[in-house]
């Protein structure tokens, strides 16, 4: 099956980041796409719509045959936990239900779900795959969980070819991510060079995750499975630092913060920032983002689908400053992003 052929695709989340960049690779490769916003817009073929609004869902899904659902609430980070944590519930969970009953009444034959690796439990310093039984422990990604298995069970019920992607941190132009941020700190020369722990943290770049998102739409494999989109290779901190220092035309650094001095740095963050009700630039949570272990193993999807992220790391933060040479960020998107068969 060739993407020209999904029929009409609806982009949930089109004013984000991920959503944004999908729906531009879709109208490149001469798909048929209506973007979904949840705010009134002037785009070409965009329609308005609120997740936790059935009737509107109803409506944008008339004449749909794909729906890739992009939008969510990702407050990863929260302040006031029972705000946020009815929040995950009501936008990521019941907001996906509601999108999938609205999909399967309007007869849409695919749905594909974009999740995240918070989905599953933290994996400590193991690089761990999609049969990692450590629950979510945070309201975000119990919320993402949650949406996963009704992905899964609306597609048993209704027939719909469904499929969740568990997206490992993307980057990339344009993000507002952490490494955005480090890049940001780099270049303007106040972020310091982050120790070497050894541990190693996942990645994945924008240009990738739009390729998955179309190897799944045309492989008829993809179906009922939750697959983790990520590079092949993770880096740790001080790597991530390395390269992004490297894309910014400094020299590398000759120094490095000791582990112990930025931890200790993240307390005094936490102390502070509840002192003054309010998240500081830097505590535990951001160091632990910095330094700590995240690795997610994309080895399924390459096996059954033969995905593979194409973006290099080096690649991707000479992007991040604007000096990606033509064509280099994005050969995922144009290139070849599916095995052969099954299709």
């Amino acid at each position: 099956m060739q993407i020209e052929e999904c029929g009409r695709v609806l982009v949930t989340g089109a004013g984000g980041f991920i959503g944004g960049r999908l729906v531009d690779a879709l109208v490149r490769a001469g798909v048929a796409v209506s973007p979904m916003f949840r705010m009134p817009v002037s785009a070409d073929g965009a329609c308005q719509a609120d997740l936790l609004d059935p009737a509107s869902l109803a409506r944008a899904c008339v004449g749909i045959d794909t729906v890739v659902h992009c939008a969510g609430y990702a407050h990863a980070h929260d302040v006031d936990e029972g705000t946020t944590r009815q929040r995950h519930h009501q936008v990521n969970f019941v907001g996906t239900r509601n999108l999938l009953d609205a999909a399967a009444r309007a007869g849409v034959a695919r749905f594909i779900y974009l999740s995240s690796v918070k989905a599953m439990g933290a994996p400590g310093l193991r690089c761990v795959d999609e049969q990692w039984p450590a629950p979510p422990d945070t309201p975000y990604g119990l919320s993402k969980r949650e949406a996963e298995e009704a992905v899964l069970a609306a597609g048993r019920c209704s027939g719909m070819r469904v499929c969740n992607l568990r997206l490992a941190m993307v980057y990339g132009r344009g993000s507002r991510g952490n490494l955005e941020r480090m890049a940001r700190g780099i270049a303007k020369g106040w972020f310091p060079p982050l120790p070497e722990t050894g541990h190693r943290r996942s990645l994945i770049h924008i240009e990738d995750v739009v390729s998955a998102v179309r190897c799944v739409m045309v492989d008829a494999r993809a179906d009922g499975v939750t697959y983790i989109v990520a590079d092949a290779q993770a880096w740790s901190g001080a790597e991530i630092y390395d390269a992004l220092r490297a894309a910014s035309g400094r020299a590398r650094a000759t120094w490095r913060v000791p582990a112990p001095v930025l931890a200790a740095a993240g307390r005094m963050g936490d102390l502070l920032g509840w002192l003054m009700r309010r998240k500081l630039p830097l505590d535990s949570h951001t160091v632990a983002r910095l330094i700590g272990a995240e690795c997610y193993s994309p080895a399924s999807i390459y096996r059954d689908l033969g995905w593979q992220a194409r973006v290099t790391l080096a690649q991707g933060a000479r992007e991040l400053f604007g000096r990606a040479e033509a064509g280099a960020a994005a050969p995922a998107v144009t290139g070849h992003t599916c095995g052969g068969g099954g299709r």
